[in-house]
């Protein structure tokens, strides 16, 4: 679908709807005259985008700042845990560990990628933007038998959309270069794409007589953004590293892969050939993460929290990185007692709790 510019006049109205349709953008974006300058860190070829289309690049700001809270959920309990993304201008491209080969960096421009691309498909869908609406069906037939027919109707999600915008606002950034890092962003990029691709829903309504749903209504969703961080935390977890002699002379060199392998007897079967379409590539090995490095944008893990119980990534032997752990009185207040008066309020008491929690020395 071609993209049409928005007038100025149309974008200072439009902003109010767009606010109103997705979730959280009230309290992340400025108004719309203001976006592209009030959001550091863009190429020269991401603010013509943002001057062209600002309706669909303030859903994009939103879809890169929800890709950061997921990504700080997916890690939370990782040595590197994501908040290097959180920059002060919430532009997670100018973070130094993006500048990096690491499977960290391949899974930030992942999810940056998929969660623009989701943002814009929902807004899209929510009517809140001038220049996309729903996803085009080429077929309204009813379809199904008799007893359980059903048509595409109701609003899908314009995802081909989505991943349009997602691809021209953030490849725009690797393009020209041809580099390693670059045609390695430019896959994981796609990766992230590709996994709201692969999980988008079919939705449906039940229409009859006493919900006997003798005909359906669907259409098209994209999935809950948690699918999406699950998914590519997985992917991450199976990283591929690649040689980089090997780039740009066909398919990727793979002298690395990080799964597990259990040595049983079993017949000989085919090989499948791994899809590394939908793969994560990065082709320089981590560091530790364990100490502060301003320059790299980590922070260490001085004063996290650690479950002292544990033996997986949270526990405090690989939190604390072989240092050990303080164990602390932490007194915290919560809401507690609620009551609800008819109508329409709660009230509610605060309580205090004390508890003993461990942190990395």
């Amino acid at each position: 679908m071609p993209l049409g510019p928005v007038s100025a006049a149309c974008a200072s109205l439009l902003l109010s709807c767009l606010c109103v349709g997705v979730k959280g953008l009230r309290d992340d974006l400025p108004p719309t005259s203001t976006v592209c300058k009030t959001f550091p860190g863009l190429t020269k070829g991401q603010l013509e985008l943002c001057h062209k289309y600002p309706d669909v690049t303030a859903a994009a700001f939103h879809g890169l700042q929800m890709a950061v809270e997921e990504c700080q959920y997916q890690f939370r309990w990782h040595r590197w845990n994501c908040s290097s993304l959180n920059t002060k201008n919430r532009n997670p491209h100018s973070s130094s560990i993006l500048q990096k080969g690491y499977r960290e960096s391949a899974f930030s421009y992942a999810i940056s990628a998929a969660g623009v691309a989701h943002s814009v498909a929902r807004a899209c869908g929510q009517g809140t933007l001038l220049t996309c609406g729903c996803e085009p069906r080429s077929f309204s037939k009813t379809r199904g038998n008799s007893k359980n027919r059903w048509k595409w109707g109701g609003c899908s999600h314009n995802l081909d959309f989505g991943i349009q915008f997602s691809t021209m606002f953030l490849d725009s950034r690797e393009r020209g270069r041809g580099d390693i890092q670059s045609r390695i962003n430019l896959h994981n990029n796609e990766a992230g794409r590709l996994a709201v691709a692969n999980r988008m829903q079919t939705r449906c309504k039940c229409h009859g007589m006493s919900g006997s749903c003798e005909l359906k209504t669907c259409w098209k969703s994209a999935p809950d953004f948690r699918v999406v961080g699950s998914l590519l935390k997985d992917r991450f977890r199976t990283a591929i590293m690649v040689d980089q002699s090997n780039m740009g002379n066909g398919s990727p060199l793979v002298i690395h892969r990080r799964r597990r392998t259990r040595y049983r007897k079993r017949k000989r079967q085919k090989k499948r050939r791994r899809d590394l379409s939908t793969e994560l590539l990065y082709y320089q090995k981590s560091p530790n993460f364990c100490e502060s490095n301003a320059a790299e944008d980590v922070d260490g893990t001085v004063g996290r929290q650690c479950n002292r119980t544990s033996r997986g990534v949270d526990s405090c032997s690989s939190l604390c990185c072989g240092r050990g752990y303080n164990i602390i009185k932490q007194r915290r207040t919560d809401r507690c007692h609620c009551r609800f008066h008819w109508c329409c309020y709660v009230v509610c008491q605060n309580c205090t709790v004390e508890e003993w929690i461990t942190v990395c020395k």
